[in-house]
């Protein structure tokens, strides 16, 4: 059985999982350009390598990353995302 490690919940099976894609930071929609935007939306390397992915755990709800080596399925790390703070 596959395991993977929620940084919430501790090491579960791969089926509590579900891929969310790889992790890319986001442009800043009120400045980008349209291309730059664009790019960010459709556009992925797809190259195999080490790669920082989106993973969610879902009996807990929880997002997290993971960082991966897609040549040996081996999951360096795993850790909450940091979330901004939002001014009121």
């Amino acid at each position: 059985m596959k395991l993977l490690q929620c940084p919430v919940n501790g090491i579960r099976p791969l089926s509590e999982f579900s891929y969310g894609g790889e992790f890319r930071t986001m442009p800043d929609p009120d400045s980008c350009t349209d291309q730059q935007w664009a790019a960010y939306v459709h556009y992925r390397s797809g190259a195999p390598g080490y790669k920082k992915e989106w993973w969610y755990h879902m009996p807990s709800g929880t997002w997290f990353i993971a960082e991966r080596n897609t040549i040996t399925d081996k999951v360096s790390r795993t850790y909450l995302f940091p979330k901004r703070e939002v001014a009121v």
